[in-house]
């Protein structure tokens, strides 16, 4: 395995079972190592773009108005202004000159035209070398429109000194608490981290609800700017997405008073318990019993439907890569669930007690890794002998050319895998992908370890 990472990543991968030491996280990527992160605006416009009625401006080159709203996969009940992709389209002249005039008459037309209830105004890396005076500029508009304009500071690489969930975060915070107009019940919660790919959210909603709990805000999955104004009212703050989102938690505590907690809604345990978790802590047994009855109810119709996927699956292996950690944690309980093992699991960032909790809840010989690449992932494929890799747009091609079936676990998916029928969902196409008979026509090559060496010698 040695020759599959560079010296200075040597660190970030350890082998349950094998290493002695704990793994190395939450550091810069290492120079030349083609990590799978993205820049600073990727993980900005992730958290913002669900905002539904605002205005989402990109102030910089055309390009990288490419990360556009469907490759969040984010949906909608009300305005979709968000589904518009807006640039400055800073070109040379502006380079020169500034384009902080440009900037100005794209944010009035704008305004003007579509009657957002906020702006965002996303700066990427040009506009940090050529020192466009973002902030005043949004403070002018601001004052001339009388909606909110944010400056989103997103120049640069996602990383430990830079990164763009917490800069979202900031721009949310600032918005949040700014209204006192929303009638608010004492046993409310916002979801922080949800960000209602394929319709997910309206189904943790209908949970909720069913158990006699209000939904203040969701932040930012069909969000909207009001609810978001008013979040400082609910009594709770549950948090799915925790690296993008914990900031924002940790925040709205210290102002605000408003506990926390930590959940997922993928699997049918952490589901389980995200339900149970908040009963607990309203304290209410009418809470508690709806929860039960919920939760009874959704078993009796899910499990007697994946024992079929359960047998069909049982041994195959699978490898994760994914951006947040507890997303990680999730999947190795859910594959656990229905037959098939985890042999490679890693994130892009994970923390210290994310990759504790992960050690041990995987097997001895598994894999783990923190800000891999595609060398890494493709030799560690090829090293377990994997069936499956579960990750997002930037791990698929790694699944195809070694010859695997993808499970697609990221912001582009249009399945919702979320919850119980999330998790039917889940096994189906798990079960679609892994089993596919396209696989017979392909070579999947598993690197030989020193011992198979040596049986093939004897042999």
């Amino acid at each position: 395995m040695e020759s599959s990472y560079l010296s200075g990543r040597k660190g970030q991968i350890v082998t349950k079972g094998k290493e002695g030491a704990s793994i190395e996280c939450s550091k810069q990527s290492l120079a030349g190592s083609v990590s799978q992160r993205a820049c600073v605006f990727c993980g900005s416009r992730v958290v913002l773009y669900p905002v539904t009625d605002a205005l989402h401006i990109i102030h910089g080159p055309i390009g990288c108005a490419s990360y556009t709203w469907d490759i969040r996969g984010a949906l909608s009940s009300g305005r979709e202004i968000y589904r518009n992709s807006y640039s400055t389209d800073l070109r040379e002249k502006h380079v020169i000159f500034g384009g902080e005039t440009q900037l100005y008459n794209a944010l009035t037309e704008l305004i003007a035209e579509l009657k957002p209830k906020a702006a965002f105004v996303y700066s990427t890396c040009i506009v940090g070398l050529i020192g466009d005076d973002v902030e005043a500029i949004c403070k002018k508009v601001q004052i001339e429109n009388g909606i909110p304009v944010l400056p989103v500071q997103s120049e640069g690489f996602q990383g430990s000194k830079k990164d763009g969930y917490k800069i979202a975060c900031d721009a949310l915070g600032k918005l949040i608490g700014t209204r006192n107009d929303k009638e608010v019940s004492p046993i409310s919660l916002n979801i922080l981290g949800d960000f209602n790919l394929a319709g997910e959210l309206w189904m943790l909603k209908d949970y909720y609800e069913k158990m006699g709990i209000q939904i203040n805000a969701t932040i930012t999955g069909d969000g909207r700017v009001d609810d978001i104004c008013n979040a400082h009212k609910a009594a709770l703050n549950v948090v799915q997405c925790s690296g993008s989102m914990m900031h924002l938690a940790k925040d709205m505590k210290e102002k605000y008073g408003i506990p926390f907690m930590k959940v997922s809604y993928f699997g049918i345990e952490d589901m389980s318990d995200a339900l149970y978790e908040v009963a607990n802590f309203f304290k209410d047994d009418i809470l508690f019993d709806r929860a039960r009855k919920l939760v009874s109810e959704e078993l009796g119709k899910l499990l007697p439907a994946l024992s079929f996927y359960r047998e069909k699956l049982q041994g195959k292996k699978a490898a994760i890569y994914v951006g947040g950690a507890f997303k990680a944690i999730s999947l190795v309980k859910a594959l656990r669930l229905i037959g098939m093992q985890t042999v490679v699991v890693g994130s892009q960032t994970g923390n210290a007690d994310d990759y504790q909790l992960l050690t041990e809840l995987c097997d001895e010989g598994t894999i783990i890794v923190d800000d891999s690449n595609p060398n890494e992932l493709s030799h560690f494929v090829k090293q377990t002998g994997a069936d499956l890799f579960i990750g997002g747009v930037k791990e698929r091609p790694i699944a195809h050319k070694m010859g695997i079936g993808f499970c697609d676990h990221n912001h582009e998916r249009k399945e919702a895998l979320a919850g119980y029928e999330g998790m039917l969902n889940f096994a189906k196409e798990v079960y679609a992908s892994a089993t596919s008979p396209v696989w017979q026509f392909t070579r999947k090559t598993t690197i030989a370890t020193p011992e198979m060496n040596k049986a093939t010698t004897r042999g």
